[in-house]
C-alpha cells in the first residue's frame, strides 16, 4: 500500500498514542505465568503484541482481549502446556526473544518461527547465555537465527552470572525470565543500563528482583500474582509528535498519559539539546512507570552530538531524530548505534538512503550517521518530496512520513501498512491534527 503525505500549514490539537509496546508484550507474557486473573487497560493492538498474545493461547491460556482491554488467565509458573504447532513470533523480536528465556525452563518442546525479516535477526545473543544456563536451544537453520527448536533441560536450569556483551533489554529480559526456572539466583550485567520495564513489571508481580547499576538480579522460582495493569502511551510512538511539533510550522501539540521511564525517555532530553520548545507536564506514577503529559511546539533546531549511555534509552527513536536533525541548523552526529544494524532493516542504511531521496546532506558510519542539517532559514522546507522505501520497517515509514510535512512537494510512502507493527492508527491521527 501507497500513503501520499503532503506540506502542512499547520499542525494543532492533542492526542493520546497507543499503549506503551514493550509493557503490553511483558504483561501478556507474566500475566500467562502468574497465578489468577492479569488485568490490561491501554494494551496495544499492534501486530506485534498480538503475536505475543497468540503464543501463550496456543500454550493453553485463556486470554479475552476487547479493544485496549486484556484479561490474561494465568496458570502460574509450570501452568503452560505443549503447543501443537509452531509458535508464529510475525515480526517480533521482543516476542522471539522474550519467550525463549520461559520455553527454556519448560517441560516440553517447542518451535518458534516468524516471517522474513525475523528469521534474519540475530539470535545467538540470546542462544549463548540460555545454553550456558543448561537450556536446550538450537537454531534450525544452523545460522543463530529463528526457526528456533527449543527443549526441556537435561539437567533443569542453572543460576548464572551473564555479562552481557551488548546493553539489550532483549537480551536481559530473557536471562531474567530463564533465571525463574533456573535453580539459583541469576543475574545480568550490561555494559550500559537498557530499558528497565522487566525489572520493575516482575517485582510488581511478586518475583525477587533487585537492580544495582547496570545489573539486575532475580531469585527462582517466586509466587507470581496476577496483576491490574494501566499501560501509558508509548514514548517511541509519541517521538513521531514530538519531532512534528519542533520541526513543523505553526505546531501546537499535547501529547497526554506518555511513559518517560528514564531508561527510554532519551529522546526528551535530546529534543531539549537540540532546543525544542518542549514541556513535560503531571507528572506521575502508573503501575510503578514514570508518566507525564508533553507540550511541543514549533522550535528553532541546532545539530547536537548523541553517543554513550543515551543510545540504549532512544534506539528506537534514532529514525525520527535523523529526520529531526535534517530539519535543525548545523551538523548531528550520532554514535555508538550499531545496534541499528539489525533492526527490522539495517536502520543506519534505510534512514541514510531516504534521508538522501528527500534532498538532505548526510552519510552513514560503522555505528551511526552525519547529518548536515537544514540551512535555510527558520520556516522554511528544508526537504524535498520523495519516493521513500518503508522496507517493511514501521520505524522508517512513521519517521518518513513526518518528514514528509515539511517538505517541498509530495512524499510517497510504499509498503505504508507497515505501521500496524506497533502504530495501527498512526496515518488516522496524523490526518486529524493537520486538518
Amino acid at each position: 500500500m501507497e500513503k501520499k503525505i503532503t506540506n502542512t500549514k499547520q499542525l494543532k490539537g492533542e492526542l493520546t498514542v497507543p499503549g506503551d509496546k514493550s509493557i503490553s508484550h511483558r504483561g501478556v507474557m507474566f500475566g500467562a505465568i502468574s497465578s489468577g486473573i492479569t488485568e490490561l487497560n491501554g494494551f496495544l493492538n499492534g501486530a506485534d503484541c498480538i503475536s505475543t498474545m497468540n503464543c501463550f493461547r496456543s500454550m493453553g491460556i485463556d486470554i479475552s482481549h476487547e479493544n485496549d482491554h486484556v484479561i490474561i488467565h494465568g496458570k502460574g509458573l509450570f501452568g503452560l502446556t505443549a503447543p501443537t504447532r509452531v509458535l508464529d513470533v510475525g515480526n517480533s523480536g521482543t516476542t522471539t526473544r522474550l519467550i525463549s528465556g520461559i520455553l527454556a525452563g519448560q517441560k516440553f518442546q517447542s518451535e518458534l518461527n516468524g516471517d522474513e525479516s525475523i528469521q534474519s535477526r540475530p539470535m545467538k545473543r540470546i542462544m549463548t547465555p540460555l545454553k550456558e544456563m543448561g537450556a536446550s536451544i538450537s537454531s534450525k537453520k544452523g545460522n543463530d537465527c529463528a526457526p528456533l527448536f527449543i527443549s526441556p533441560a537435561t539437567n533443569g536450569l542453572h543460576g548464572i552470572s551473564y555479562e552481557s556483551p551488548v546493553a539489550s533489554a532483549q537480551v536481559k529480559s530473557c536471562v531474567l525470565l530463564a533465571g525463574l526456572y533456573a535453580d539459583d539466583k541469576t543475574s545480568v550485567t550490561e555494559p550500559v543500563l537498557s530499558r528497565n520495564h522487566t525489572e520493575l513489571m516482575l517485582k510488581g508481580f511478586g518475583a525477587t528482583v533487585t537492580s544495582k547499576g547496570c545489573e539486575a538480579t532475580i531469585l527462582p522460582n517466586p509466587n507470581l500474582q496476577g496483576q491490574k495493569i494501566d499501560i501509558p502511551g508509548d514514548i517511541s510512538s509519541a517521538a513521531y509528535f514530538i519531532v512534528a511539533g519542533a520541526i513543523c510550522k505553526n505546531a501546537d501539540l499535547f501529547i497526554k498519559n506518555v511513559n518517560t521511564n528514564p531508561t527510554r525517555a532519551g529522546i526528551i532530553s535530546v529534543a531539549q539539546a537540540m532546543g525544542a520548545s518542549l514541556e513535560l507536564l503531571n507528572k506521575r506514577i502508573v503501575s510503578g512507570e514514570e508518566v507525564c503529559d508533553l507540550h511541543i511546539t514549533s522550535s528553532e533546531l541546532k545539530g547536537t552530538i548523541i553517543e554513550g549511555d543515551i543510545i540504549p534509552t532512544l534506539i528506537d527513536e534514532i529514525p525520527v531524530i535523523a529526520v529531526m536533525a535534517a530539519c535543525a541548523q548545523g551538523d548531528t552526529i550520532i554514535k555508538d548505534a550499531a545496534e541499528l544494524k539489525v533492526k527490522e532493516t539495517n536502520r543506519i542504511d534505510t534512514v541514510i538512503e531516504n534521508l538522501k531521496a528527500m534532498g538532505v546532506s548526510c552519510e552513514g558510519t560503522d555505528d551511526g550517521m552525519i547529518i548536515h542539517g537544514n540551512s535555510n532559514e527558520f520556516g522554511s522546507e528544508p526537504l524535498y518530496g520523495a519516493t521513500i522505501h518503508t522496507h517493511l520497517d514501521h520505524r522508517i515509514a512513521m519517521a518518513f512520513a513526518i518528514a514528509g510535512l515539511c517538505a517541498q512537494g509530495e512524499t510517497t510512502l510504499l509498503q505504508s501498512e507497515c505501521v500496524n507493527i506497533s502504530y495501527p492508527s498512526f496515518y488516522e491521527t496524523l490526518e486529524k491534527l493537520t486538518l
